[in-house]
């Protein structure tokens, strides 16, 4: 399928998902929020990759929410319909919610490689990713707070989970541009690379890692973490122990034992497809 806001490519088990609108720094455009779920949904459902990678093409990762979405009418209201429109106006939130929630609900590790900016909703985004790496000129801002607003399509729950609560208050509240060397330094991203080629080739190095691994292992591991994060330890101990009695792959380990043995690269089954309609 062609999409008007990326590209995507698939080869050896890792989906390359690349912005490919560099001229208006891919700003996210009414168009995105119905594709990117799509796309995601379809690889995670079909099992057509073992590891999602997204970058993007030209100087920024993305200028985040663009401009056409706000002046779409979706902020405009009548005042005798003021709370009619307060009504309906969440349905329209949570439209855009489920757009960054797909990553974070994928069968695989999805990885994000970010050059220049990740701004306003771009946090949103990359903080629903398992894993980020940026560029030396990367920087990440919460941009809503500048221009009047309270972000709400995923950062505050996400974002204070994986960085200090006071940082993600500074963020926030100053709406100022943290680098790259600051987002290492707090947790927001695992590395830093000098340069775009660079990043892009680190990332992918790391997804076709993951990608030589059991599929069952990983996305266990990957539903282990996010339930790790919402529950108590007690619940997650419980909820391992009953993935592991029915996941557990006989299989799979036998064939990293004979793989490591016989010297080769050990061969994995892939996820099934999911059937979500009879």
């Amino acid at each position: 399928m062609t999409y008007s806001c990326f590209n995507i490519e698939i080869t050896g088990g890792v989906a390359h998902l690349r912005f490919s609108r560099p001229d208006q720094f891919n700003s996210f455009t009414p168009e995105f929020w119905r594709e990117l779920p799509d796309a995601v949904n379809d690889i995670s459902d079909n099992a057509k990759a073992r590891v999602i990678v997204l970058s993007a093409e030209g100087k920024h990762f993305t200028a985040g929410m663009d401009i056409s979405v706000f002046m779409s009418g979706a902020l405009d209201a009548p005042p005798d319909n003021r709370e009619i429109a307060a009504e309906a106006f969440p349905h329209h939130v949570k439209a855009l919610q489920a757009t960054f929630s797909a990553l974070e609900n994928a069968r695989q590790p999805v990885l994000a490689a970010i050059q220049g900016g990740a701004v306003g909703a771009g946090v949103d985004l990359v903080s629903a990713c398992d894993c980020r790496y940026a560029s030396a000129d990367a920087f990440f801002c919460v941009q809503e707070t500048a221009i009047g607003m309270t972000a709400d399509v995923g950062t505050f729950p996400r974002l204070t989970k994986i960085i200090p609560e006071g940082w993600a208050r500074q963020m926030a509240y100053t709406a100022e541009r943290l680098p790259a060397a600051k987002a290492k330094e707090i947790g927001l991203v695992n590395e830093v690379f000098d340069s775009h080629e660079a990043l892009l080739s680190g990332v992918m190095e790391i997804a076709e890692r993951i990608a030589a691994h059991s599929p069952l292992a990983v996305t266990g591991c990957k539903r282990m973490i996010n339930y790790a994060r919402d529950h108590s330890t007690a619940d997650t101990l419980d909820y391992i122990a009953l993935w592991n009695a029915a996941m557990l792959r006989a299989d799979d380990i036998k064939e990293s034992y004979i793989a490591k043995s016989e010297k080769r690269a050990p061969d994995f089954a892939d996820l099934k497809p999911v059937k979500k309609s009879l």
